[in-house]
């Protein structure tokens, strides 16, 4: 999932992207697991994770991340407002089902159009 960083409030500590769980669902499938990713994993735009990036939190349309206890240093520097960020979201059935197609980018950077099955 693409996302935008559209704001920050510093003094959490919150970076807020434009995707919350209607882009990302509110699965927290991962938080009995050894690693809890909250509501998604956080990479950069071209797909490498960020270490100690999380969604912990989300909103119809908004998205909350989070880092790491001692790595939350400037984010306003790290992650300026415009900038992009990948999400993998936990489970993507809800969020797929809200989309006609789908539009999915290959490792050359490639825009692809996938349709999506209906009916099931």
């Amino acid at each position: 999932m693409l996302t935008t960083v559209i704001g920050h409030q510093q003094d959490k500590g919150w970076i807020i992207v434009d995707a919350g769980w209607m882009a990302m669902s509110r699965d927290r499938g991962t938080q009995r697991q050894c690693e809890d990713f909250g509501y998604g994993q956080v990479c950069s735009e071209t797909g490498e994770w960020i270490d100690g990036a999380r969604v912990t939190g989300a909103n119809q349309e908004h998205g909350i991340i989070t880092l790491a206890t001692g790595s939350q240093a400037d984010i306003t520097a790290r992650f300026p407002i415009g900038s992009r960020l990948r999400i993998l979201p936990n489970h993507a059935c809800a969020t797929g089902a809200q989309f006609p197609d789908y539009h999915a980018c290959d490792a050359e950077g490639a825009i692809h159009t996938w349709s999506r099955l209906h009916g099931w």
